[in-house]
């Protein structure tokens, strides 16, 4: 069996903010929030990515993990640059150190660092799971939220096994 690991990627303050939560985000951090007591329990590890840009100011509030899924001690954070965890990250170096082969993945933003990071882990030849309910993003002119999530589910099926929460662990 392979060991694996949850990555929660960019569940920042940022994204919460009053005016332009991301959708459903009262819903995704109640999810997240089970999953991840449900994997602490499991004594699997927890991976944080945090996102790093002009907005997302590290060390700022905005740039914290929302408080409602915070890391613990002992749990793994990894600051990015760009949309793909692994890109300039010690993610790789910290799945190697942990002979983690298995990555759960959920959080923000569907089509940017969600999407990236789950073509990226597959081609680095990791097994990935995709929580399907489980990452969001905002809707755009052209689409709904919910249609952006709905076909990132549907795509990403080349590149991971897409699973509701209660099918994870």
């Amino acid at each position: 069996m392979k060991r694996k690991a949850l990555l929660v990627i960019d569940v920042q303050n940022e994204m919460f903010q009053e005016g332009n939560v991301v959708f459903n985000g009262e819903g995704l951090l109640k999810g997240m929030k089970t999953l991840i007591e449900r994997t602490r329990a499991q004594e699997m590890p927890i991976i944080y990515i945090q996102h790093n840009d002009l907005s997302l100011v590290h060390g700022t509030y905005l740039w914290e993990v929302h408080s409602e899924i915070a890391p613990h001690e002992g749990d793994i954070i990894v600051q990015k640059n760009t949309p793909d965890s692994f890109v300039n990250t010690t993610l790789e170096q910290e799945l190697k150190a942990k002979n983690i082969q298995h990555l759960v993945l959920a959080g923000i933003q569907t089509e940017v660092s969600v999407d990236t990071t789950c073509r990226s882990a597959f081609s680095k030849g990791y097994k990935v799971t995709l929580v399907s309910d489980l990452h969001s993003t905002w809707p755009t002119t052209e689409l709904s939220a919910q249609q952006i999530i709905n076909h990132h589910n549907g795509v990403l099926r080349w590149f991971a096994d897409v699973k509701k929460s209660e099918e994870i662990l």
